[in-house]
Parts: structure tokens; C-alpha cells; sequence
């Protein structure tokens, strides 16, 4: 029996695409698609398809929403994003709206099949792309937590501007001190400069400033 197909996406030339590409699977069976996630889940209740290949980023209702819907209504409905996003935050957030798998759009087509077939199997699918970033991200989380409490606060300070005497006043240390601590900041993550310090600080959300 075919697996029948869902696809949801905001531009059409994607979804014709898609449908072609598909269709031309023997075991899968595109039975509709829509422009937006409203959309995608009044076709779900209409069409009642295996799996939503769902963007993420749309208008009217974006993926992370009518996923969660679709999920909510149908649990036995898989879901797969297929997104131009791979940062760990989108992929987390499908995830847990109830994705059952991750797929950068740049990615070869024969991923996007495999990742069907994963997930019809009651797996979880994370693209080889999407599985490389959300390692490194975590990476970049665990050197954030090699920092004690008092470096962070530190870090953060140094981030807004705030010179070695004000954060020492602050903090209620010597100017040395904080002197010290920054040089040792800067050895434990690997930095150079101040100006890198402050990209990190905001990568890792340390501080609200925009650079």
C-alpha cells in the first residue's frame, strides 16, 4: 500500500516540484497539498495523508503551529519538516510541536525519501546536515557551561560596554581581578579579542545588544 503524501508549502513551483518528484516513487502517493498551515490542516481533516511534508516559515499560519494542530487532531499523522532553517532551535521546536523529522531543503531528494520511509517505520529522521549543526550547537553549549557563574556575569558585562573598573565596583572585586578573569575567559573559549568575546555573548544570549 502507498504511503499518501501531504505537501505544504507557500510557493507553488515547491509543491509541484515536490508532487512530481514524489509521485514518481512507486510506493508513495501524493493525495494533495496546501499554501499554508491553516491550510494544511483543513486538508489533513479532508484528506487524511500518511505524512505532511511541512515548511516551516509561512504566511497565515507558519509549520510549527499547524503541526502542533495536525498532531494534536491526528497523533497517527507523521510529520516532516522540510525547512530552509537547520539552527538547533528550529529543528527543537518542531520537534517538540510533534515533528518526526528534519530536512534542509538544500538536501538531495533521496534524503527527503528516506526520511518517509524513517518515519513510517516510527522513527525519528534528522537529515545528516541537521544532526552535523545541532551536534556543533551543543558543542558551542557545553564550552558556555565550562564558564562559572561569576565568568558569565563578567562576560555579559563586558558585552554591554562596561569597562574593567565599573564591573569591579559591581561585583565588588579588584580591578586585577577582573583583569585576570577576562584574560582567563578568553583562554577557556578560545578567543582573541574583546570583539569576539561580545559576538559570543550575543550568539549565546548573554546579553540583548545587537552588534
Amino acid at each position: 500500500m502507498s504511503v499518501k503524501l501531504l505537501i505544504v508549502d507557500d510557493h507553488k513551483i515547491m509543491r509541484d516540484g515536490l508532487r512530481i518528484l514524489l509521485s514518481q516513487q512507486e510506493d508513495l502517493e501524493v493525495v494533495g497539498d496546501a499554501e499554508n498551515g491553516a491550510d494544511a490542516i483543513h486538508k489533513s481533516r479532508q484528506l487524511q495523508p500518511d505524512v505532511v511534508i511541512m515548511d516551516v516559515n509561512m504566511p497565515v499560519m507558519d509549520g510549527l503551529d499547524a503541526t502542533r494542530f495536525i498532531r494534536e487532531e491526528f497523533p497517527e499523522i507523521k510529520v516532516i519538516a522540510l525547512s530552509m532553517h537547520s539552527r538547533k532551535s528550529f529543528v527543537a521546536e518542531m520537534l517538540k510541536a510533534g515533528a518526526s523529522g528534519y530536512v534542509p531543503k538544500e538536501q538531495a531528494f533521496e534524503e527527503l525519501v528516506q526520511s518517509i520511509k524513517t518515519v513510517m517505520n516510527g522513527q525519528i529522521y534528522l537529515s545528516t546536515q541537521i544532526a552535523g549543526n545541532v551536534v556543533s550547537e551543543l558543542l558551542s553549549d557545553q564550552s558556555k557551561a565550562m564558564l562559572t557563574e561569576r565568568e558569565v556575569e563578567i562576560v555579559r558585562l563586558l558585552a554591554e560596554g562596561r569597562a574593567a573598573k565599573e564591573i569591579a565596583l559591581l561585583l565588588d572585586v579588584s580591578v586585577k581581578t577582573i583583569d585576570a578573569s577576562r584574560r582567563h575567559i578568553l583562554e577557556k573559549l578560545e578567543i582573541d579579542s574583546l570583539a569576539e568575546l561580545i559576538k559570543y555573548a550575543i550568539r549565546e544570549g548573554l546579553t540583548t545588544i545587537e552588534y
